[in-house]
């Protein structure tokens, strides 16, 4: 199985946010060593817990402290931004980093009202997302009436994060699909189908591509690789009743700390859809979900407080099928 990784740059309590951004380019280090096909950052705007706030400047620094893992972004927000900067930056990486790099690109907008006022955009952007991707891929083909330079005729595999009708951009664009398996699988699998069934070959791709994205946690037990998930299951239910998401926190610190019964229930919704266990038990797992999705690649994004706990995850993820 091909597998990846996707790195929010998440702050954990008692740091800040640069030493956040430093541990994800040592981090890349790391994942390059234990095999992992790509390394991804992310795209998040006015959130206090998360420091990956510039994707293109994350991912040159990863793609300068390795060099030969894939480095990419997971993704650039296009609604957020204009086709024609992104394609230079991207021309940019491609050019500084030749056949490394990957352009993710998602259609959500920021997270907050007062966020997407300070960005310059609404909600309603999100719509745009089709048009806006034809326009920056026009920009590589030299199909656009400014040339994008240094993009134009350059070859940088684009992806398109399923969100919304994301599957079916992907398709008619003709683009690989990210899509997270947290999303339930039968959502998830109705928007796989559709992808294949309207994938059109393109420059870009020849045929579907899917790659899915989900939590995976790793650990000598099942309850130890349970406790990997609390932080971040947390930091999901705090947002979702404080408006504020937080630094990511010790487990037994949530664990020993009393919750409402909202809390309780969020904290446990978003424990829910991920995989976790074992190193036996995940393997039956992951390839229980590859089979019934037919994905090509898994692309893993697990954050925790405890970075020595999450870096053995991945580790002993990677000897699974390396």
């Amino acid at each position: 199985m091909r597998l990846s990784v996707l790195d929010r740059s998440r702050v954990r309590a008692g740091h800040s946010h640069p030493e956040a951004l430093r541990d994800t380019v040592t981090f890349a280090r790391e994942a390059e060593q234990l095999g992992y096909h790509r390394f991804w950052v992310s795209e998040h705007h006015g959130v206090p817990g998360v420091a990956g706030s510039a994707p293109t400047v994350l991912a040159a620094a990863v793609a300068a402290a390795t060099s030969r893992i894939r480095v990419g972004t997971g993704g650039v927000m296009l609604p957020n931004h204009q086709p024609l900067v992104v394609a230079e930056q991207f021309g940019v990486l491609e050019s500084l980093f030749p056949g490394r790099i990957d352009m993710g690109l998602g259609r959500s907008v920021g997270f907050i009202e007062a966020v997407r006022k300070a960005l310059g955009h609404d909600k309603d952007d999100a719509a745009e997302f089709g048009p806006r991707l034809a326009e920056l891929l026009g920009y590589f083909t030299g199909d656009q009436p400014v040339r994008g330079y240094p993009a134009d005729g350059l070859r940088v595999t684009p992806f398109v994060l399923a969100t919304g009708a994301g599957a079916q951009v992907a398709a008619a664009h003709g683009v690989p699909l990210v899509i997270g398996a947290f999303r339930g699988e039968e959502a998830m699998i109705d928007a796989i189908t559709t992808y294949r069934a309207q994938f059109r070959p393109s420059t870009w791709a020849a045929d579907p591509y899917v790659v899915i994205s989900s939590t995976v946690a790793v650990a000598d037990t099942t309850e130890d690789a349970w406790r990997i998930l609390v932080p971040e299951a947390w930091a999901m239910a705090y947002s979702r009743t404080r408006g504020e998401f937080p630094p990511l926190s010790a487990a037994e610190d949530i664990l020993a700390e009393p919750m409402t019964t909202r809390e309780r229930a969020l904290f446990e919704q978003s424990l829910q859809g991920h995989v976790f266990g074992t190193p036996s038990e995940v393997e039956k797992a992951l390839d229980a979900l590859t089979e019934r999705t037919g994905a090509d690649e898994v692309l893993v994004t697990t954050s925790t407080h405890d970075r020595a706990a999450m870096l053995n995850s991945y580790r002993q993820l990677a000897a699974l099928y390396h």
